[in-house]
């Protein structure tokens, strides 16, 4: 217990390039600024108009919950290492840092198939959709998620704690995260890898079957639809969905499938930045943008304040 207390690890992150460390910071805070209060915008506006207490805004605000709490896991401790010359983290706050993180990316996979399984039953079986999505139905399976996404977390975290470290070690990346935390063990890694296989395999690839089946039953339902108009809001509703799916999914791919079969971890810095820190910007804009309600909702909400 006494020589993990004592243990740190050095996040190298961005400082090969000391000259651009200030640039690095104004971007990545206000990056920051804007997912966090572009996502407590989204939560605060669903909450208190009546109008948008649908299952679809329900799940939209965990959605919103899991990014704040994906983007508070990592960015601090990013912006700390970008303005001191002491990069360091405490082992135990790497391991907090990694379930964090990891247990947000868990929660928000299954949160997706969820989110695809909202769609499928609001298109295909609109006349019975208030009865199967009640709210029981909607609490159920947000928790359901949840607790899934903190279970697959524990579980990567309660194995690394088993492994074995030297006294200090450097992680090149911007943050603590299993596959570059792994790469430092001294420890055979053989069972973590399995088990990310595994958790890849069970978790991820079920969820995106699920996802894929999901919209072909959808995709079908909408070109029975002879309405123009229809299909064109049918399609609008799904539209968000799929583009936060794919800039999701396409990350935690790369950076959790490849290292199992790979050494080279050099290009996941730019590709964790792009699920950890761009997807959590991009999720309020996608939805909101794109959604006349949640415009509205928005612009009667500051009327009232106003």
């Amino acid at each position: 217990m006494n020589e993990t207390s004592s243990m740190q690890f050095l996040l190298v992150g961005l400082s090969h390039y000391p000259y651009l460390q200030p640039l690095f910071f104004t971007i990545f805070f206000m990056i920051y600024l804007m997912a966090f209060t572009g996502n407590i915008l989204i939560t605060v506006v669903i909450s208190v108009d009546p109008r948008l207490h649908t299952p679809m805004y329900f799940f939209l605000v965990n959605l919103s919950v899991l990014d704040i709490c994906c983007t508070t896991a990592a960015i601090p401790k990013m912006l700390q290492i970008l303005i001191v010359d002491k990069k360091e983290i405490s082992y135990s706050a790497c391991i907090s840092q990694l379930y964090l993180f990891a247990a947000a990316l868990s929660t928000e996979l299954i949160l997706l198939t969820v989110m695809a399984y909202d769609r499928y039953v609001a298109i295909c079986f609109p006349l019975r959709y208030k009865t199967i999505m009640n709210r029981t139905a909607c609490a159920c399976l947000a928790g359901t998620a949840w607790i899934l996404g903190s279970v697959n977390s524990m579980t990567h975290t309660c194995l690394i704690l088993k492994l074995s470290f030297k006294e200090t070690n450097i992680i090149d990346h911007f943050f603590c995260e299993i596959p570059p935390v792994l790469k430092l063990s001294i420890s055979d890694t053989y069972v973590n890898n399995v088990v990310i296989v595994a958790a890849d395999v069970l978790l991820g690839m079920m969820c995106f079957l699920l996802i894929i089946i999901s919209y072909i039953y959808i995709i079908s339902t909408i070109m029975k639809i002879k309405s123009a108009e229809k299909k064109k809001k049918a399609f609008s509703t799904c539209a968000s969905h799929l583009t936060v799916v794919t800039i999701f999914y396409g990350g935690v791919i790369y950076t959790y499938v490849r290292p199992a079969f790979s050494k080279h971890l050099e290009a996941d810095k730019i590709v964790s930045a792009l699920y950890a820190i761009a997807s959590p910007v991009l999720n309020p804009v996608i939805y909101s943008l794109r959604n006349k309600e949640v415009i509205n909702a928005i612009n009667k909400t500051f009327a009232r304040k106003s």
